[in-house]
């Protein structure tokens, strides 16, 4: 089959859902939408299971943390069609005190470890995931490192004054 034009491919999505869809940008061809927590397995599954399109694999589940805007926590979704190779990237964002969004592990069984890394690194819960818990990082540790709430260096380092470099 042939590869699936990205104005066919968010035509048949918002055939299906309407306004809870919303186009984002093509970057580099790649169409990337967007979409609440309510109806992101809804477009998961259907995105997998519609006879023309067929997203059987999850690339990838990550996330991405804007501490400058109200919606902070983004979840990153990467879907590709082995058939078609065509490839869509749907993005949910949520509010910092508020990250829960429902698991992925019941349209794909693959989205069990994504998830638990996303969880690990960026403190998404996914409701519903059958064992959430760390995998990279310590069991005891209460910060998630990927998320921008520290300074990148500790202001009271010494060896990193302007006068040792003659500045």
């Amino acid at each position: 089959m042939a590869q699936i034009p990205n104005e066919e491919l968010l035509k048949r999505i918002a055939e299906k859902f309407d306004q809870q869809v919303t186009l984002v940008g093509e970057p580099y061809g790649l169409l990337t939408v967007e979409t609440g927590r309510e109806q992101i397995i809804d477009l998961l599954a259907f995105l997998k299971t519609d006879d023309a399109l067929r997203f059987i694999f999850l690339t990838d589940i990550t996330a991405i943390h804007y501490p400058e805007q109200e919606k902070q926590i983004g979840i990153i979704y990467h879907l590709h069609s082995l058939t078609t190779n065509t490839r869509i990237r749907i993005k949910v964002f949520l509010a910092d005190g508020d990250v829960h969004i429902p698991t992925a592990t019941t349209v794909w069984e693959g989205a069990n470890w994504m998830e638990r890394e996303t969880y690990d690194f960026f403190g998404v819960i996914f409701d519903g995931h059958p064992d959430l818990r760390r995998i990279l990082n310590v069991d005891d540790m209460e910060a998630f490192p990927m998320r921008k709430e520290f300074p990148l260096e500790d202001p009271n380092r010494v060896d990193k004054k302007d006068y040792f470099f003659g500045r």
